[in-house]
């Protein structure tokens, strides 16, 4: 008799994210040495809970730990997607930065073997006390996700990441997400809370919750140990791990390194490794050195699950490395028993991973693929699809039909070593919209996404409706799997290449600049980038924007593309004398058919390329400014765009890397480097220290936008001493006290005012200095509520004929939002140099 099982929507959801997570989009085959690691995790049923606030604020050691030294299921729940972080990797913030984020969080739990949620909460910034953070955040539906997942998941044992008894001595995120967690740990078992998942799940409570702690929450090494150690559990997390030929750290490490965007890439390290676990609720364990001791963790926690640890025991026992087929039967047969147990929960989740274990034993090959990354609506595609038995066992395989994809030739047998290439269609339904993360697809708030579907709460990603499935029958028994469609490429660098398929729009809108800077009656060309992803005709572009700006040659002459086709449509905007922003939009229209949309692609090697689709728009911004700079040098640091922002002000900028700043600066009104350069490029940017302070002393005005304090010495970023620290102001609506107001920076050639610091997006600024030359001048001044004036955002010193400036305010965010008084300010800074010197027409010589 056949053995097949569906599970419910939530379970099989859960458990196919799980195998999505662990297999991603490469096809990486188990050696036998980790199929018989798997086949040992089938007796261990336990399940641990990670909590924190943030991707890589995890501690992936004891993840790794937890998941390949104790074979229990582990997860790490990050409250956010880290939108609200730097980028060390490209110029992507918010949203962008966020997808990205996400995804290094995948690629670090496919290394260490955790799995990924999330609640809706977004990281709004950086956030000094709890207080805040749940003035932003919604903090009923944060607790009210994790709740959900808690009741998904069933975790015997929950661990944060943060201590949650003393606000204020972090990012309020960081000890928001251990209070809140505190409080679901006792919420997910009361069933008068948030009654309305109990329909499709039970309550639950974990056994116990601790903190993860170490000698850096209490102070120094020697605090730590003169603390009082009578509920701290000690964890040797430095395990070997012969069948991965790595340490946990090892893999800790190369899991950490995934986080690649906040530049926390780590060198593994070996030998005896200690995690501490503080005991906060729950049952104490028996054993200090085992956080699930005390937790029944086998099978006999499930009824009639007795017999299956017996007869799993004599599996392991008998496993023949050099011919893991041999197990074959008896893993069937451990199967059927499985399949016969009432209990669900675990029931589901071993049967999945019996599952994979079989086909991993089998090394059967399933894929399915299209030449093509992205289709419209509608669409019909061919589907190659390549089946593959690389084992000395016959098996037969069944492609089930489905709403989406047609395939002529559906049952055949395999033998061994023996590859069945078939094809089939995939038909796009024309009401398809195009692929977007689906936390983004409705407008949130600043503190939290939003969407309807509670099923997809927790999800990293949504898992593609784009799937070949098959039926897989071995002796009898019929796996079920679900082969998503994906696109195979070849590159001549890479090789092989897999890459996630997308629905596009049939025509894709973007403006080239986020941001248009305006004079009084300017007259500026916008161009609108145009790309078509079908055959379309009869296309005409409008824009729509406020009654202020004005376009004065309107061009409504129809033309169409065909697909492939890229076009750049140029519309005139002329400002009025009114300082003034607006938000510009663009719609394309074809007969019927209108298109909004913007497509944007983010590609990087570590993480499978993502689409974003959002609404195309532009800032149109007259913030009636002045600016003497004629050209600018622009150094790169981490990844910005203020460059671009220089640029829409007048300025011409000649962009470098570093290592490849020319030797003579002289021509360049002012020399700006890109944020966190010091940071990410040490040793080039020490090697340019003696040009920059020869182009100062010559007249030069040199700024410098912000770096972290982080291994940073006072002198790293001369000429002159500054010393940074972690002081930064969150509230972007903080006051802001103008401390010199007839300085330069303040009235020349732009009058700044408080209304200028009006608008501000996140924050003011971030790492700044406090300690620096005497020759500076502190401009602004600035803090939090309840705290001291800080001085150090914006600072500037003359040096020789020139002048220095360092500011840590958040440039990098205002410009690109278009906030008017940050281009205020930006002006003045590259024009302070310009604005002193005069040329005397005798001898050509500058005199300040």
């Amino acid at each position: 008799m056949k053995n097949f099982i569906f599970t419910s929507t939530i379970v099989l959801l859960f458990l196919s994210t799980a195998v999505a997570q662990e297999n991603r989009l490469a096809h990486k085959q188990p050696n036998t040495a980790e199929i018989f690691h798997k086949i040992e995790k089938l007796g261990f049923l336990g399940t641990a809970l990670y909590v924190a606030a943030h991707p890589d604020d995890e501690n992936t050691r004891l993840i790794s730990w937890l998941a390949n030294d104790r074979m229990a299921r582990t997860a790490y729940l990050s409250l956010t997607r880290g939108d609200g972080g730097q980028n060390l990797i490209g110029p992507q913030l918010r949203e962008q930065l966020g997808m990205i984020r996400t995804q290094e969080l995948l690629e670090a739990r496919n290394i260490d073997g955790g799995q990924q949620f999330f609640t809706r909460a977004n990281d709004f910034g950086y956030s000094k006390h709890p207080d805040e953070t749940l003035e932003i955040w919604d903090q009923q539906e944060v607790m009210e996700d994790m709740v959900q997942i808690i009741r998904e998941f069933k975790p015997d044992v929950i661990i944060n990441r943060f201590n949650h008894r003393t606000p204020g001595t972090t990012h309020g995120h960081h000890t928001t997400s251990a209070m809140l967690s505190m409080k679901v740990y006792e919420f997910a078992a009361d069933e008068t809370i948030y009654a309305n998942q109990l329909k499709d799940l039970d309550t639950w409570q974990a056994q116990r919750i601790f903190f993860n702690t170490s000698w850096w929450f209490y102070g120094s090494q020697e605090a730590f140990e003169k603390a009082d150690k009578t509920n701290l559990l000690e964890i040797n997390a430095g395990t070997y791990y012969p069948h991965k030929g790595l340490s946990n750290s090892e893999i800790a490490a190369l899991s950490r390194s995934q986080h690649k965007s906040q530049g926390f890439g780590s060198s593994g390290s070996r030998g005896t490794q200690t995690e501490y676990l503080e005991y906060l609720k729950g049952s104490f364990p028996t054993d200090k050195s085992d956080l699930f001791s005390g937790i029944n963790t086998t099978w006999t926690r499930v009824k009639g699950g007795s017999r299956i640890q017996t007869q799993l025991n004599s599996i392991i026992a008998n496993y023949n490395f050099k011919k893991p087929t041999a197990s074959i039967p008896a893993l069937l047969k451990l199967r059927s028993q499985i399949s016969n147990l009432k209990e669900e929960h675990w029931k589901n989740i071993k049967l999945a991973e019996l599952d994979q274990i079989l086909l991993d034993i089998t090394g059967v090959y399933l894929e399915a693929s299209v030449a093509t990354n992205t289709a419209t609506a509608g669409e019909s595609l061919e589907v190659a699809i390549e089946l593959t038995n690389r084992s000395d066992e016959e098996f037969r395989i069944s492609l089930l039909s489905n709403q989406l994809v047609t395939i002529k030739e559906k049952s055949f047998s395999l033998n061994q070593n023996e590859s069945k290439r078939i094809s089939g269609t995939l038909q796009i339904p024309a009401i398809y919209e195009a692929s977007t993360p689906y936390y983004l697809k409705e407008k949130g708030t600043l503190g939290m996404y939003s969407f309807k579907d509670r099923s997809l709460t927790g999800l990293p990603e949504k898992q593609s409706e784009f799937m070949v499935r098959a039926l897989i029958e071995l002796n009898g028994t019929e796996l079920y799997r679900e082969i998503p469609i994906i696109h195979k490429r070849t590159d001549p660098v890479r090789g092989e290449v897999n890459e996630p398929f997308h629905i596009v729009p049939e025509v894709s809108i973007s403006i080239e600049n986020p941001v248009y800077i305006f004079s009084n009656n300017e007259v500026k060309q916008v161009n609108v980038k145009l790309k078509a992803f079908k055959d379309i005709d009869s296309l005409i572009v409008y824009k729509r924007t406020g009654p202020y700006w004005e376009e004065p040659n309107y061009n409504i002459k129809p033309f169409s593309m065909k697909k492939g086709d890229t076009r750049t449509h140029v519309i005139e905007i002329r400002s009025s004398d009114v300082e003034r922003e607006d938000i510009m939009n663009v719609k394309v229209q074809s007969g019927t058919k209108r298109f909004y949309d913007e497509v944007i692609l983010i590609e990087f090697d570590h993480i499978p390329n993502q689409q974003l689709t959002k609404t195309a728009t532009t800032k149109l911004v007259n913030p009636n400014l002045k600016n003497k700079a004629n050209t600018v040098a622009y150094i790169n640091g981490a990844g910005d765009d203020v460059a671009q922002a220089i640029e829409a002000i007048g300025s011409k900028v000649f962009k470098f890397e570093p290592s490849e700043v020319p030797s003579d600066l002289s021509k360049y009104d002012a020399v700006v480097i890109g944020i966190r350069a010091f940071n990410v490029a040490k040793e080039d940017m020490a090697a340019l220290q003696p040009r920059l302070d020869s182009y100062v002393k010559n007249g030069g005005t040199l700024l410098m936008q912000y770096n972290t304090s982080r291994r940073m010495d006072s002198d790293v970023l001369g000429p002159l001493p500054i010393t940074l620290s972690r002081k930064r102001v969150t509230d972007e609506n903080a006051t802001v006290k103008i401390l010199e107001p007839q300085h330069p920076l303040m009235s020349t050639p732009n009058a700044i005012t408080s209304a200028d610091f009006e608008g501000w997006v996140q924050e003011r600024g971030l790492y700044f200095p406090d300690d620096w030359d005497p020759a500076f001048t502190p401009i602004l001044g600035m803090n939090d509520k309840g705290e001291e004036m800080t001085n150090g955002s914006l600072i500037v010193a003359p040096y020789g004929k020139g002048h220095i400036i360092y500011t840590g305010l958040s440039l990098f965010r205002e410009l690109p939002a278009g906030v008017s008084g940050a281009y205020k300010l930006l002006a003045n800074m590259i024009s302070i140099g310009v604005e002193d010197e005069l040329i005397e027409k005798n001898d050509g010589q500058r005199k300040l």
